[in-house]
């Protein structure tokens, strides 16, 4: 499986329904529809106050230019560019990352320590700082710190381990909380009154599927601005 594919699972299966939840309202303007031009307050779904503390987020600094050039080259080896979406970094996530760190403060010694840990680990392999490496010097790293070590037989790994968690875990957040993310996973958003049922590879996937009956009943689109009627027994009429 590619690594984008893999992340898109990731995403849709763990991520998607906590990080998201957690994360998206705190996201810079680089976010979904981020201020549309329907609305003449220019707001972009979010009350004054919080534009406000937004605001004041993102004129703070932490993270330093060769952080930030860093975190960049790391975003765009978790999600590189394909032939039919933009890398991380077309996505503006290196910003998106900048802005969480100084929104949530517990955020901060882990991403500095790891960044410090990873120009650690580059200057004692190669004797230079991680984003002055080759591809092939950079992906030598990576390996050694993109998955667990359960059975704990790289320990001198641990803390690489844990700051890659982290990155990844908020660069794929912040990608695909973007309309680039939402496109590259094929996300259109709800319909008002038009739905056409679950997948059939979803349904496939789950070995069920629909009752015939039940889907000339429900799911018929030339009736879907007509009002359910049931009778006492809870059954459906129309």
């Amino acid at each position: 499986m590619k690594r984008r594919d893999s992340l898109k699972t990731l995403l849709v299966g763990t991520i998607g329904g906590a990080t998201l939840a957690s994360v998206s309202g705190c996201q810079p303007e680089t976010a979904v529809d981020s201020k549309t031009e329907t609305n003449p307050e220019g707001l972009y779904g979010r009350l004054p106050k919080e534009i406000e503390h937004d605001e004041k987020v993102k004129a703070e600094i932490y993270l330093n230019e060769h952080e930030l050039a860093t975190i960049a080259v790391l975003c765009d080896i978790i999600l590189p560019a394909t032939e039919s979406a933009g890398s991380a970094t077309d996505a503006e996530v290196p910003a998106f990352i900048d802005f969480i760190v100084k929104d949530i403060p517990s955020h901060q010694v882990p991403m500095r320590g790891g960044l410090m840990w990873l120009d650690s680990e580059a200057n004692r392999r190669f004797n230079k700082e991680f984003i002055a490496c080759i591809s092939e010097e950079e992906i030598q790293i990576i390996d050694d710190i993109a998955y667990p070590d359960p059975d704990g037989e790289k320990p001198e790994m641990g803390p690489g381990i844990e700051f890659f968690n982290l990155i990844r875990n908020l660069t794929v957040t912040g990608y695909y909380t973007t309309r680039m993310g939402f496109d590259d996973l094929g996300y259109t958003g709800n319909f008002a009154n038009t739905w056409d049922g679950v997948p059939e590879e979803v349904l496939a996937n789950h070995d069920v599927d629909y009752d015939p009956e039940w889907i000339a009943k429900c799911v018929d689109q030339s009736k879907r601005l007509t009002i359910a009627e049931w009778d006492d027994d809870g059954n459906l009429l129309t």
